[in-house]
């Protein structure tokens, strides 16, 4: 893995967004914004679920004018969506931490101008949100919707804002495949030092989305590219905050939770490892301490995974092991060995805390 590139670090609310700050995840609401009771509940489950800021659509003025409400019942960052009416933003920024603009839908520059103006009176960062399916005319006639495309894009708009005295900026790069996304990441990141907010838009249902994600944010993620991210999904908000920490686990850019380790299914398992790996991760979900876990089902792979982990189970037929970093530590029947194991989890956990 690349170490992470060094990015301006920015602040969304009171969450810093590149430098040395962690790399945050968030999501976006689907509630009609201007219906405060069911917005500012689905803010709360994202809260909950672990989310770090939250952007809501402002599609008319009834949306915008119903923000200020909004950020007076919630504790996470806000930032407005906006699209086409430069308006809504001026009424955002009133109230929000965050404008997310594409610039290829908003029009007139001095539109523009008058959105940056708000947003340095308030000291509110912009995102400048670039979609391959919306590159203004002038960049979609001379390049398409290529990776190409999206960067020229977002050159021209970062120049556009630069010229105006503004720098505190976000940007996304986001196509619905991964291809196109990941190298319009990978073509800006040497042109300027801005942070990057990651996401392949439009990718799906959980399954395909989560795919999606991983692929295109991981590859990023190992190269050292990243900032803040969201995972587009047509699902459940909460979903879209454990995929991506899920990502940032796995891609060994965060150290928090559980790495289990468990068999693939084989003829050669000799215990109902599906059922015990589930009751593992349901029952060690709390658990934020980094450690590496193995859970094997069979003696030709269980004690050399089992060496290499914190706290292991070897299963054997009928009965098994418990094993910290390599030494047994007991020796029982397979219907006890899940609660010795999360036994010895939760102390490994809570001394090396």
């Amino acid at each position: 893995m690349k170490p992470r590139i060094p990015t301006k670090k920015i602040y969304v609310g009171d969450v810093a967004v590149g430098g040395d700050a962690p790399i945050s995840v968030q999501s976006m609401t689907y509630s009609d914004t201007h219906n405060i009771e069911a917005t500012v509940a689905q803010i709360n489950r994202l809260h909950f679920a672990g989310a770090d800021m939250v952007r809501v659509a402002v599609p008319d003025m009834q949306d915008a004018l119903a923000l200020q409400a909004i950020k007076s019942q919630i504790s996470l960052p806000l930032i407005a969506d906006i699209h086409y009416n430069y308006k809504l933003a001026l009424e955002a920024a009133k109230w929000v931490d965050c404008i997310r603009l594409n610039p290829g839908n908003i029009g007139e520059k001095y539109r523009i101008k008058e959105i940056v103006k708000a947003c340095q009176e308030r000291n509110l960062p912009i995102r400048i949100g670039v979609n391959a399916g919306s590159l203004e005319k002038e960049f979609d006639q001379k390049y398409g919707a290529t990776a190409e495309g999206m960067v020229a894009s977002a050159e021209y708009n970062i120049k556009f804002l630069e010229d105006l005295g503004f720098t505190d900026i976000k940007i996304s790069l986001k196509a619905s495949d991964v291809d196109r996304t990941v190298d319009a990441y990978r073509l800006l990141r040497p042109k300027n030092a801005y942070p990057f907010h990651l996401g392949v838009t439009e990718a799906g249902t959980i399954f395909h989305a989560t795919i999606k994600s991983a692929i295109g944010l991981g590859a990023l993620l190992l190269d050292g590219i990243g900032d803040t991210m969201r995972i587009s999904i047509t699902g459940e908000l909460e979903e879209e905050i454990k995929v991506g920490k899920a990502i940032l686990k796995d891609s060994g850019r965060i150290k928090e939770g559980l790495n289990i380790i468990s068999c693939p299914t084989c003829g050669r398992i000799e215990a109902d490892l599906v059922t015990a790996v589930a009751e593992v991760e349901r029952r060690t979900a709390h658990i934020k301490t980094p450690m590496d876990v193995s859970v094997m089902g069979c003696v030709v792979n269980a004690i050399g995974e089992a060496k290499h982990a914190d706290v292991a189970i070897a299963y054997g037929k009928g009965a098994g092991l418990v094993m910290l970093r390599g030494e047994v530590v007991a020796r029982l029947p397979e219907k006890e060995l899940v609660d010795r194991f999360v036994l010895e989890v939760e102390k490994f956990a809570k001394e090396n805390a």
